[in-house]
């Protein structure tokens, strides 16, 4: 119910401090006749289970996963960023990054500043309420409520669409934890997040005192993102990547690794 993730993190200038330290992970293919003049940075949520997670010092995840085999059949070698989703767009439009996969939606506002892949995975956001709320089983039961969000994402973007017509108060989180724990203290009655992810959250946690409340609110796709105009090797690179992986089955061994159908 990833990060539909839709409100640009404007503002460049604050790229530089946004960014995240992590672990590093480069990946290469010598079996490829392709010949990339560099090595990549790209970045990734550094919080964002299942698409990219830290697991025993490790960076893992659907996005991480993904890159890995893209650039193992591409035969290009990168630089993983592991960073707030929020500092992602400035970092890639002050080129401090190459690209970006971080459970990404694909939207017009965003192509107004990046190129972003074809999609990679369709999510949607679901509505997360405490475990115990009764009262809220769908978007008519929204009203006059107040919603806890990530900033930069659908959930945020839904929020805000429907600020005025469901007559609700909108709290600003940086990360899902925060955001997450609001609800759970009582302090927000409905968070939004993508339903892959809140849905993993729920299954390897079932003491997390949360639940989904009623069906997906939206349907999107994820893509990969570079700037505007730049890194055409790198993007065409992951477009025929994802092909290449979803034709020799590797995709789908990736997405059934995280999420259970």
């Amino acid at each position: 119910m990833k990060k539909m993730i839709a409100k640009i993190s404007i503002v460049a200038a604050i790229a530089v401090g946004l960014i995240g330290c992590g672990n590093k992970s480069v990946s290469t293919n010598t079996d490829s006749n392709k010949k990339f003049d560099k090595k990549y940075i790209i970045a990734t949520d550094a919080t964002y289970a299942p698409f990219s997670f830290e697991k025993d010092g490790k960076y893992t995840g659907i996005d991480v996963d993904i890159l890995d085999a893209v650039a193992k059949v591409e035969g290009f070698q990168y630089e993983l960023k592991p960073m707030d989703f929020k500092g992602i767009i400035p970092a890639i439009q002050s080129n401090q990054i190459d690209g970006a996969i971080a459970g990404m939606g694909i939207t017009d506002e965003r192509k107004k500043v990046l190129d972003m892949s074809v999609g990679y995975y369709e999510a949607g956001i679901a509505a997360v309420v405490k475990e115990d709320n009764d009262k809220i089983k769908s978007e008519e039961d929204f009203k006059g409520k107040v919603f806890a969000v990530k900033k930069g994402t659908s959930g945020a973007k839904y929020a805000e669409t429907n600020k005025d017509r469901l007559g609700v108060t909108v709290k600003y989180f940086n990360d899902t934890p925060s955001m997450m724990q609001e609800v759970k203290n009582r302090n927000a009655d409905v968070t939004f997040e993508d339903y892959p992810v809140v849905a993993y959250m729920i299954s390897v946690n079932p003491d997390s005192g949360l639940k989904i409340a009623g069906d997906k609110l939206t349907k999107q796709d994820f893509g990969f993102a570079v700037k505007k105009g730049d890194n055409k090797e790198l993007m065409s690179a992951f477009n025929d990547g994802l092909n290449k992986i979803k034709a020799n089955g590797e995709y789908d061994k990736i997405i059934s690794k995280y999420i259970k159908k």
